[in-house]
């Protein structure tokens, strides 16, 4: 009896190596290696009316490509599309790129399925639209369409895992637009690897990116993630596609973040948000006033601070908690500020505010589950922080933002007239911004503008005695 053979993988980079070891030779990456069954070919299938074989389905085979001119291709032609979504447009750059290739991942129930099943209904007009299920069954999905109120001629539904069918499929139809939920479920019957496995995964991917580019058809994959937030399969996986949007929220919540982490036809700074409702997934046009209801009024520990998504400002809550502790390591804690820079804060806190901090367990929050990267919302932390030390509130009618440096000196940040505009839209009566600001005078509308220097300063004004 023959031993099956295996190839090792690494998760990362999608290398192959005859056997196991501790860091990829490739990237560098640790503990990325992963074994998997060897990927062989089978004998040569056919399908039905073409007469090719398994992966020769997909694309143009037998037509040779030749070099083309860069100033001889036309670009005249609509290459977007509205999904119907403005929240979804916003994120992939303004809409749908025909023959794009977009992925997008989320945790179990977080609401892909439900996004992709709206937007088909959204199409039913504009667009023919064929709906791939590996997980769901028709009548599932039919299900879940009448809830969500989706009713089309348009959209066709088709609950199969074997690629070749589903191409088969596309070939017969000429849809606009395929949705494969999900890439980890489908696999090619030519290869002896099961469903899901690296081999699998990076095959199938491949044979729908040539379908999308040779077809112009638009694709969006579902992917699975792993335990730590990262879409299942080969790191090369991310790279095969156009872009990677990640659906992000607690399941606790109604409230729903789609982010870009690629897009090659536009930002990846974009946010949507959504709620989710009994009847699917509603836009939220104005995530300030989401972000900012409930919030408490003379409070100590909270602060309202203009972040910039994009194009997009956004007024975001952070909380802090300070307590005085008794061991020898105090406890830090931070949720949608990057750790390290939260840390450099505290330092900068304790070395250039003056504030005893070092001994105390230090806590940090961004309502509402956001994940915040801009450099503005320094100065809101630092001030929250201060603000819980002290047991005092800062002005409720205040909000801030600027950059803190190791000095602890507040420095300059870009988009400032977006971010007063947002300020003053949400109704604050006062902003503290940087020394160096410059910016137009319609944004402010009537604010009290208060410049500080440093994070002594601010802590001055902005703290209620």
């Amino acid at each position: 009896m023959s031993k099956n053979k295996t190839v090792f993988f690494c998760t990362d980079c999608g290398n192959e190596f005859p056997k196991w070891s501790g860091q990829c030779a490739a990237c560098s990456a640790w503990n990325t290696i992963a074994e998997q069954p060897a990927v062989s070919k089978s004998k040569a299938k056919t399908s039905g009316k073409s007469g090719r074989s398994g992966s020769s389905l997909l694309g143009n085979a037998g037509l040779k490509r030749t070099p083309q001119k860069l100033k001889s291709l036309e670009t005249s032609g609509e290459l977007r599309f509205s999904t119907g979504l403005s929240e979804f447009d916003r994120v992939l750059g303004g809409g749908a790129v025909i023959g794009s290739l977009v992925l997008v991942g989320g945790s179990p129930g977080i609401g892909k399925s439900t996004l992709l099943l709206q937007i088909c209904g959204l199409l039913r007009e504009s667009s023919k639209v064929l709906y791939v299920s590996g997980e769901e069954s028709e009548r599932q999905i039919k299900m879940r369409a009448e809830r969500l109120g989706v009713k089309s001629d348009n959209v066709f539904v088709y609950s199969e895992t074997e690629l070749t069918e589903i191409v088969s499929a596309a070939d017969e139809l000429s849809p606009d637009i395929i949705i494969i939920d999900s890439i980890q479920t489908l696999y090619n019957p030519e290869l002896t690897a099961s469903p899901g496995s690296v081999g699998q995964v990076k095959d199938c991917t491949m044979a729908l990116l040539r379908l999308a580019k040779d077809t112009a058809v638009t694709v969006f994959l579902v992917g699975h993630v792993t335990k730590d937030g990262a879409i299942a399969g080969p790191k090369v996986l991310e790279h095969m596609v156009d872009c990677v949007l990640y659906f992000e929220g607690e399941r606790s919540m109604n409230y729903r973040i789609l982010r870009a982490a690629k897009n090659r036809f536009g930002s990846t700074n974009e946010i949507g948000v959504f709620e989710m409702m009994d009847k699917g997934l509603v836009e939220v046009l104005s995530p300030s006033e989401l972000l900012l209801s409930g919030r408490p009024q003379s409070t100590p520990g909270t602060c309202v601070t203009a972040i910039i998504e994009g194009t997009r400002p956004i007024l975001a809550e952070i909380q802090a908690l300070v307590s005085p502790s008794s061991a020898n390591m105090p406890r830090r804690n931070s949720n949608g500020i990057e750790y390290n820079r939260a840390m450099m804060l505290l330092a900068v806190l304790q070395q250039r505010g003056g504030l005893r901090i070092g001994g105390c367990d230090a806590y940090i929050n961004v309502i509402g589950g956001l994940s915040i990267d801009d450099p503005g919302a320094d100065l809101a932390t630092v001030l929250s922080l201060a603000s819980a030390y002290r047991d005092k509130p800062l002005r409720s009618d205040i909000a801030v933002f600027g950059e803190v440096g190791l000095s602890g000196e507040i420095r300059q940040v870009s988009q400032i007239s977006p971010r007063l505009s947002e300020i003053s839209r949400m109704g604050f009566n006062a902003c503290i911004l940087p020394n160096s600001a410059k910016y137009t005078n319609d944004s402010a509308n009537n604010l009290e503008i208060i410049r500080v220097k440093n994070i002594s300063e601010a802590i001055r004004v902005a703290i209620v005695e």
